[in-house]
């Protein structure tokens, strides 16, 4: 009788451990992952210098929401593409080649205070990027400038290969342009687009030589793109 009882009470002992634990409500808690659907983003999430982001803020940004200020102070910045870009045989001190950029540059800002929602715009200096440019120090510089968002502009430009030769009377090139907005607050990215555009023309009486007619058509394409992209982003301005 005495090893029955004790038999009972050691099966008794051991059912007791393998039963399930009872979880309440708040230790649920601890085994779900929870989020904020639609949390707005006031500030960067991106948390060092290389702008690594972790789990936890990649899902705060995709089920947040954030908007920029209704009134913009903008900041811009040329990033230089020196692939296939015939413009960039031209020395930093070339006449033509300063005032072609400055004529992008006029073209860009016209196009941003034009919206009237952008009250200011500034160049950011080239002595406040340290090389090579990254998102963390040109937000950073649009920060010294005091500045709501960062517009950012590439242009790649060059003839199409059978115009090379001049074995034809036509000349005809191509640009693309790259344009993005930073939000300078979250880091983020609220626009971006990549427009290419191209323009045929000949040589015409103005022209000095071939190379200048060349430079010259090439110039009239990338202000195709820079048209259209300073157009969508007036037009996402305006809805936002």
């Amino acid at each position: 009788m005495k090893k029955l009882t004790a038999v009972l009470m050691i099966s008794f002992s051991l059912i007791s451990c393998t039963a399930p634990k009872q979880i309440s409500n708040t230790d649920y808690r601890k085994y779900a992952t929870t989020i904020d659907d639609g949390e707005p983003i006031t500030q960067s999430l991106f948390a060092d210098k290389n702008a690594t982001i972790s789990e936890e803020n990649i899902q705060k940004i995709l089920s947040g929401n954030y908007s920029l200020p209704q009134q913009i102070r903008v900041a811009i910045l040329k990033v230089d593409n020196r692939t296939n870009n015939r413009y960039y045989g031209y020395s930093w001190n070339d006449e033509q080649y300063l005032k072609t950029q400055q004529s992008y540059l006029d073209l860009i800002t016209n196009k941003l205070l034009q919206t009237k929602r952008v009250v200011s715009v500034a160049a950011i200096p080239e002595l406040l990027i340290s090389r090579p440019a990254g998102f963390t120090n040109i937000r950073e510089a649009a920060v010294r400038l005091q500045a709501d968002a960062v517009v950012l502009y590439s242009i790649t430009s060059d003839l199409y290969s059978k115009y090379k030769l001049f074995t034809k009377p036509d000349i005809k090139a191509f640009a693309t342009t790259q344009m993005l907005i930073m939000d300078v607050k979250t880091g983020l990215i609220p626009f971006s687009t990549v427009v290419t555009k191209d323009f045929l023309s000949k040589k015409n009486a103005d022209d000095l030589d071939n190379n200048e007619a060349t430079n010259r058509i090439q110039k009239e394409a990338v202000l195709l793109t820079l048209q259209e992209t300073g157009e969508q982003l007036s037009n996402f301005l305006l809805k936002k």
